[in-house]
């Protein structure tokens, strides 16, 4: 049986259990938060985005979770500058042309605030500028795609936060935590 745990990455970590890109002070690591042996990232989560990440001793789910092949759903709660239009939410759904491409088409609708855990630092607030917020479903993983996305149509990403890998939420699970799942 395979080892799977639920972690909620907070901002700033680093999302491997070592860091080989510093001398002096390094950054903070998954080992920090998960001590778990023979446990591995399945898919990455960008250093300045929070929510789940999915851990697991069995390669073949690490290969269908980040494999775009598979088309996995991931859905991300995104704090975005300005108040999203209904064009802006069109142009998702369909796909967005991106230096890498079209992206494939999406799920993506306007939501109320999701009243999350407060960020460290806070995202910077201009107060002549609104901010909105949309939940985005992808299903497929280029390097900051979700970032890339939301300023192809205008509204440049504030806070970026994975809510869930297929089937797997971050229901339940506060920044820093984990909990294991059957597998």
């Amino acid at each position: 049986m395979s080892r799977i745990i639920l972690f909620n990455k907070p901002y700033g970590v680093l999302p491997q259990f070592t860091d080989k890109g510093t001398e002096g002070s390094p950054r903070p690591t998954l080992s920090q938060f998960v001590d778990v042996p023979g446990v591995y990232p399945a898919g990455r989560l960008d250093m300045d985005s929070e929510g789940l990440m999915l851990l697991t001793d069995d390669g073949r789910l690490q290969a269908r979770i980040s494999d775009p092949k598979y088309k996995m759903a991931k859905s991300y709660l995104v704090q975005v500058e300005g108040d999203v239009t209904d064009d802006a939410l069109v142009q998702l759904r369909r796909g967005v042309s991106l230096k890498d491409g079209l992206t494939l088409p999406c799920e993506a609708e306007r939501i109320a605030d999701p009243m999350l855990w407060p960020r460290d630092p806070p995202i910077r607030v201009r107060l002549s500028v609104p901010d909105s917020w949309i939940m985005l479903t992808i299903r497929e993983g280029r390097n900051r795609q979700v970032r890339r996305m939301t300023a192809a149509v205008g509204h440049p990403t504030l806070r970026l936060v994975r809510r869930a890998i297929g089937e797997w939420t971050m229901d339940g699970l506060a920044p820093g935590t984990w909990r294991e799942v059957e597998g």
